[in-house]
């Protein structure tokens, strides 16, 4: 949807919470197949909610890029889901202004049996573009992701790289205001990279908006001014992205597992 040049652009989160299911099931100790078989069939997962994230708020305008920082299962992967509307908070509220593009998963809703050109149609239209808008942008992802001679090949015929080229051409093809990654995406082939990363440059620099999750510590310095720490689903630290990053050095420098590893390596260095 076209925005009125007056209108700021934001995105926020006022308290937002995601509950979800999971299925879990009594473990015992089971010593034959017959037994596994018979367990599923009299003796069905339970049912019950967990809490993914919560209290989650921030407040985002233009010139502003976040960095989400955490531990693996922290929540990090789940809020940026949330960001771009795949999950909707269970309480709270996400709100944004501005047109939103997605970076996490470059494979997301393709189709195999389907060809490279009619998978660049289905995308697009998905990612609310009109057939007419998702035609047009079908010879440049064509011609970005080097893929115009397999125009007409199911995409169950191309090697990883080049559906991994085909999604970032896809993902990229547009600029849009608000810019949501997990990860920064090396694309495909050694030959492919290098014009990846300056599209990639150019798509953050030109977005208002920016939300990064990265374990890289010193790209989320070049690129980001604020920080926010998840732990455990919550918000541990938002701030400076300098200070945000040593916050979460203290929180992983405190884990168990920081600390044994610590010990074995002094060990190994005294010996």
């Amino acid at each position: 949807m076209a925005m009125n040049k007056a209108e700021r652009v934001f995105l926020k989160a006022n308290r937002a919470g995601l509950d979800l299911p999971l299925f879990t099931q009594e473990q015992r100790s089971v010593t034959q197949s017959v037994g596994v078989l018979l367990r599923a069939a009299f003796d069905p997962p339970k049912r019950r909610m967990r809490t993914i994230l919560d209290d989650i708020s921030f407040d985002l305008g233009e010139g502003d890029r976040l960095a989400i920082i955490g531990r693996n299962g922290s929540g990090k992967s789940t809020l940026l889901k949330v960001l771009v509307g795949a999950y909707q908070p269970t309480r709270g509220e996400v709100v944004s202004s501005g047109s939103r593009q997605a970076l996490l998963n470059l494979s997301l809703g393709f189709n195999p049996e389907g060809t490279v050109v009619e998978n660049i149609l289905l995308r697009g239209i998905a990612m609310g573009s009109s057939p007419a808008q998702a035609a047009s942008t079908i010879d440049e992802v064509l011609e970005f992701s080097d893929l115009r001679e397999k125009a007409g090949h199911r995409l169950r015929t191309l090697s990883s790289g080049q559906r991994m080229r085909l999604g970032f051409a896809m993902a990229t093809s547009a600029q849009h205001q608000i810019l949501i990654m997990d990860e920064w995406i090396g694309a495909g082939d050694a030959s492919f990279v290098e014009k990846a990363k300056s599209r990639l440059h150019s798509r953050v620099d030109s977005a208002q908006v920016v939300v990064l999750a990265s374990h890289n510590f010193q790209l989320l310095r070049r690129i980001c001014n604020l920080g926010m720490v998840i732990e455990e689903g919550r918000v541990a630290y938002f701030g400076p992205v300098r200070e945000a990053i040593d916050e979460y050095k203290k929180i992983y420098q405190a884990t168990p597992e920081y600390i044994a590893r610590r010990k074995a390596e002094l060990g190994k260095t005294a010996s």
